[in-house]
């Protein structure tokens, strides 16, 4: 089992950088800029190229699913993201975009067989209470290798984060609190987790809650019992992330994590991605 969790956990390091290029690209915010949306910052944009498969999505739609979000934030910008451009256009646009940034940064790197493999893996999601996921799933699968390569690596990675969704439900951490308790066992500084919309006093209230349950100190640090909460939470997340790998069994997996090394070397390379994020990626849970 230890292992199997291990595997999901390396292939959502080695997939996530794959599928977030769709945030930074030039390439995105050029297409964005041209179905309307303002680039002055990522959010217009964001929002509509991460909400699009679920098709013209209301704010409360897109907020649950989200999980992270200030409400208030998601309302900003959705649903009248669907009054600059129809889910349908922007599912055009952001494979657009995703087309020119892979033909850019990739230069020759062969994809074809890692396409085969992480396309099996993704057709093999279960998607039953993953709203993100199976919109996703449901989208047809492009031609091209490299669209094929970041279509599955954008199924698993919602696949993955449906689940973890689960996991913070599961653990009695509302959206704010789960930023506020990854914070506090050091996955980034709180500010960088400030991008997600909640307020000083959000999140003040947030730990004042995680403190009362004996999760975080007086400063925000993790206790002991918040530290093992947040284990519990990320090794639940790749229990249930677990079953797409397990499909495809353990050569093949193996197979396509040398195959995406060099594509992710790509991505990591670009200077594009943030050097910390709200995600964690990277971390190890005892």
């Amino acid at each position: 089992m230890a292992d199997e969790l291990g595997l999901a956990r390396r292939m959502w390091w080695l997939l996530e950088p794959v599928h977030a290029l769709l945030y930074y690209a030039p390439e995105a915010f050029e297409q964005a800029e041209e179905l309307g949306y303002r680039i002055d910052e990522r959010w217009p944009s964001y929002f509509a190229w991460r909400s699009a498969p679920l098709g013209a999505a209301g704010a409360e739609l897109v907020a649950a699913a989200f999980y992270s979000f200030d409400p208030q934030l998601v309302r900003e910008h959705v649903p009248a993201a669907w009054e600059i451009a129809s889910p349908e256009r922007v599912l055009a646009a952001r494979a657009s975009a995703m087309d020119r940034t892979f033909r850019r940064l990739l230069d020759g790197v062969p994809v074809a067989e890692a396409a085969k493999l992480a396309r099996r893996a993704a057709e093999a999601v279960d998607t039953a209470g993953r709203p993100l996921a199976a919109a996703n799933a449901g989208l047809p699968w492009p031609d091209e290798p490299h669209l094929v390569l970041w279509q599955a690596a954008t199924i698993l990675r919602e696949h993955r984060g449906d689940g973890h969704v689960s996991a913070l439900l599961n653990a009695g951490l509302d959206p704010v609190e789960a930023l506020v308790s990854f914070a506090s066992v050091g996955a980034a500084p709180a500010e960088v987790f400030a991008s997600r919309g909640w307020s000083d006093e959000q999140w003040s209230a947030a730990r004042e809650r995680l403190l009362s349950r004996g999760l975080v100190d007086a400063e925000g640090a993790a206790t002991e019992s918040g530290r093992r909460l947040r284990a519990e939470v990320e090794r639940r997340t790749d229990e249930l992330a677990a079953g797409p790998w397990r499909e495809l069994g353990e050569a093949s997996a193996g197979a396509l994590a040398e195959l995406v090394e060099p594509v992710f070397g790509k991505a990591i390379g670009s200077g594009l991605l943030p050097a910390r994020s709200t995600l964690g990626v990277g971390m190890q849970f005892a």
